[in-house]
């Protein structure tokens, strides 16, 4: 039988008594803690009741003033936020997207009814991704691409892509495999390194565009290229042989940067000393040319005269840089003085050899070699006048 079924102990078994005995107290009445919030309301506000003009004191205003004081921080706590410099927030109002809070204060409704996610977006991230692919002409080579980004757009991030990170990584490796299956092995391991990864960054920004995904790739680094281990000997081998052709490729083509300006030079300078010969000799020939016409003109003027004058000047040209002295010996003295003093002067080797200063006379004449000088000249004159 229950304890409020008829008939039973209900003093005894009632869960509101109070005391061994029990009691008609019951659960406490709604209406009554109405009215002592009120009566403590209006002691605060100045009024009392009749219970507090009667004597009694039933309220608690100062612990009601502390308890709304602390509702109201709580309440102004819960509603300001403080976005950083790099960061944005998104509004969410019972699950669906609002506003976006840009850095500095903002506010927004209680928690209770506003939720507000924050999203760096200035913070550069980076994923790893490794893996073994076939390229155009149908070579493995392992691959490990390591790429940097960050949101851009915090909406799109939030709610265009579920899974952001996955998607980029699933993005990332189709790009991947994309751009090494449309190039040859050489080239990916080579030169073509930097465009590979170019054409990756620009290949995986035009995918998580077109999804609308707020993701900036930053950069996209291709870290290793290798070929699989078992031939990666035999690569290494081709590899060190083609940077030893391009080194010496880059060896010829330096010398011939060196040899060719020298040879352009050369050939230019031979080109001008030819052309300087030419028009030197060609002036010489229509001088001399001129010369003999002259010469001509005289000649028939005075045959005689002009056959004389160019004797002599030959002669003085001939015997201007002779050590030899013509004498007419008839019928004058055979003594001659000869200035040995002024010979060894005038012997540019510093020695005097009579075998090379004096001659035998030929026939019908009297010829001594000797360094022709003015004193020598005036003495062979004053002889022959004798």
């Amino acid at each position: 039988m229950g304890w409020n079924e008829p008939g039973g102990e209900k003093k005894d078994k009632d869960p509101w008594s109070k005391g061994p005995g029990g009691g008609n107290d019951g659960p406490p009445d709604l209406d009554e803690i109405v009215k002592k919030m009120q009566e403590g309301l209006g002691g605060i506000f100045g009024r009392k009741s009749p219970s507090t003009i009667g004597g009694g004191s039933n309220g608690s205003p100062l612990l009601i003033l502390g308890i709304l004081a602390a509702l109201t921080v709580a309440l102004v706590y819960d509603i300001t936020y403080t976005i950083d410099q790099q960061e944005k927030g998104l509004v969410l109002r019972f699950g669906q997207y609002v506003k976006t809070m840009q850095p500095g204060l903002n506010f927004a409704l209680p928690s209770v009814i506003d939720n507000v996610e924050r999203f760096n977006v200035g913070q550069v991230r980076s994923i790893q991704h490794k893996t073994s692919m076939l390229t155009q002409d149908e070579n493995i080579v392992d691959v490990e691409v390591a790429v940097q980004w960050r949101i851009m757009e915090p909406t799109n991030y939030r709610f265009n892509v579920v899974q952001p990170e996955m998607t980029l990584q699933q993005v990332a490796e189709s790009a991947v495999r994309s751009v090494i299956g449309k190039s040859t092995l050489d080239y990916v391991l080579t030169e073509g390194r930097s465009d590979v990864a170019q054409s990756q960054e620009a290949l995986m920004q035009q995918i998580l565009t077109d999804y609308n995904s707020g993701i900036l790739i930053v950069k996209v680094d291709m870290q290793t290229a290798k070929p699989p281990e078992p031939v990666k000997a035999a690569f290494d081998d081709a590899i060190k042989a083609r940077e030893d052709e391009q080194r010496l490729v880059n060896e010829a083509e330096a010398y011939r940067n060196e040899i060719i300006p020298q040879a352009r030079g050369a050939a230019a300078r031979a080109r001008e000393q030819s052309n300087g010969y030419k028009a030197r000799v060609i002036a010489e020939a229509e001088g001399n040319a001129a010369r003999f016409e002259q010469v001509l003109t005289e000649y028939e003027r005075a045959p005689a005269v002009t056959r004389e004058r160019l004797y002599l000047e030959t002669m003085q040209q001939v015997l201007s840089n002779s050590n030899k002295v013509l004498l007419d010996g008839d019928g004058g003295n055979s003594l001659m003085y000869l200035p040995l003093d002024k010979m060894i002067e005038n012997n540019p080797r510093g020695s005097t050899s009579l075998s090379n200063t004096i001659e035998p006379p030929l026939s019908g004449s009297s010829t001594f070699q000797a360094p022709i000088n003015q004193y020598d000249r005036s003495n062979a004159r004053d002889r022959g006048a004798r």
